[in-house]
């Protein structure tokens, strides 16, 4: 069993955030994601403060226009939460949102969608003269869907670790070089035993760097939670991890308990109050299912994953993993390793089998696909 007095954390560098400090031994900060459209404003700040008010440490927004930029500006007068932009593929919207927020999340993976005729490298250092002329800090955010093609193309199909973790440590080499250090880093996978390793592949490499911990599209509780907690205990356990955030597929007057959720963990931890550390059962069924957040093209997304995990229970018994995406920015590629995979645009769901796409067809009638296909995939497995 483990206790607070017995975690020795990792000496990982400060890195300030608004209000908050993380690292350097500061508590683990609780953080989540607004899953409001940025351009209701209104909606947004209500929901940046009911975040806040549960405990978030960091509320992150996602911002991908410049009509998303001028909403920003809005929601930081209406709300005393720390905030942390999620860029996504546009890096040049920077300049437009530092000024409004104290943190930068930039993916390596996204810098290679825009002004092509740019180097990765003068990417992120306009990034960074950005964010050290605004004192605000950056996330480096590596996501297993979203990996730098580069890295991706060395290495093979099956191997998702490698390319993840030299990016994020190249990546940390150039920021070092400009002399910012205000950052931090996360590298993530819907696996939580992947997450466990890259992770404790990267701190043993830089345990000077703060570490973002959290196990993406998760899914619904309680099974996100159980997943993203056997990642913590793991890691947390053996002193990775400065702040943490729990991915959750949820309607949005539930994101909050994303925070709490996060906090008992959290605080399970320190406690000593832990399950017994064992591999996630991979010999059964495995539906992942992103968190609710801005970037969701239809809310009907919400309601269709509850719908896929009620009608696949009879498969319960099959080593099968269902992705259910609720965007075209990770969704795409994060369902690439899925045996079935659904990624929802705003009137229809794609439809794949692995990286092979099957159609699109609309939320009414996806399911009966679905079934089709899981059907197919457990006769063949008999």
């Amino acid at each position: 069993m483990l206790s607070f007095m017995k975690i020795r954390r990792n000496p990982t560098r400060p890195v300030n955030i608004g209000s908050i400090t993380i690292g350097d031994g500061h508590p683990i900060a609780v953080q989540s994601m607004t899953a409001t459209k940025t351009q209701n404003i209104d909606a947004t700040v209500e929901q940046a403060e009911a975040l806040h008010a549960r405990g978030a440490g960091v509320v992150r927004i996602a911002v991908d226009s410049d009509k998303d930029a001028e909403a920003l500006a809005e929601i930081r007068k209406q709300t005393q939460a720390n905030l942390a932009v999620d860029l996504q593929e546009n890096f040049r919207l920077a300049e437009k949102v530092a000024p409004h927020v104290d943190k930068i999340r930039y993916n390596p993976g996204h810098l290679y969608h825009h002004a092509r005729e740019l180097t990765w490298q003068e990417k992120v250092r306009y990034l960074i003269d950005i964010a050290g002329s605004n004192e605000c800090a950056v996330r480096i955010g590596v996501n297993c869907g979203s990996v730098d093609p580069a890295k991706k193309e060395k290495y093979d199909h099956d191997d998702s670790i490698t390319p993840m973790l030299e990016s994020a440590l190249e990546h940390c080499e150039l920021v070092d070089s400009l002399g910012f250090h205000n950052f931090v880093v996360s590298l993530k996978d819907s696996d939580p035993s992947k997450v466990v390793q890259v992770n404790t592949l990267f701190a043993e490499k830089r345990p000077d760097v703060a570490l973002h911990l959290g196990v993406t599209e998760a899914g619904m509780p309680p099974d996100g939670i159980i997943k993203t907690r056997i990642a913590f205990e793991q890691l947390i356990g053996k002193g990775i991890g400065d702040t943490v955030r729990v991915s959750l597929t949820l309607p949005n007057p539930r994101k909050p308990e994303e925070i709490d959720a996060g906090k008992q963990i959290v605080e399970d931890i320190h406690a000593g109050r832990v399950r017994s550390v064992v591999k996630f059962d991979d010999s059964k069924l495995n539906i992942i299912s992103c968190p609710s957040c801005s970037r969701v093209e239809n809310e009907a997304f919400i309601d269709l994953a509850a719908k896929v995990k009620e009608m696949t229970t009879f498969a319960q018994e099959y080593s099968i993993t269902i992705a259910v995406m609720g965007c075209r920015v990770n969704g795409p590629g994060e369902t690439d390793d899925a045996d079935l995979g659904l990624w929802c645009g705003p009137a229809k769901v794609n439809l794949k089998r692995g990286p092979e796409a099957l159609g699109a067809f609309g939320y009414d009638e996806i399911l009966p696909k679905l079934k089709q296909e899981l059907d197919d995939l457990i006769a063949a497995k008999q």
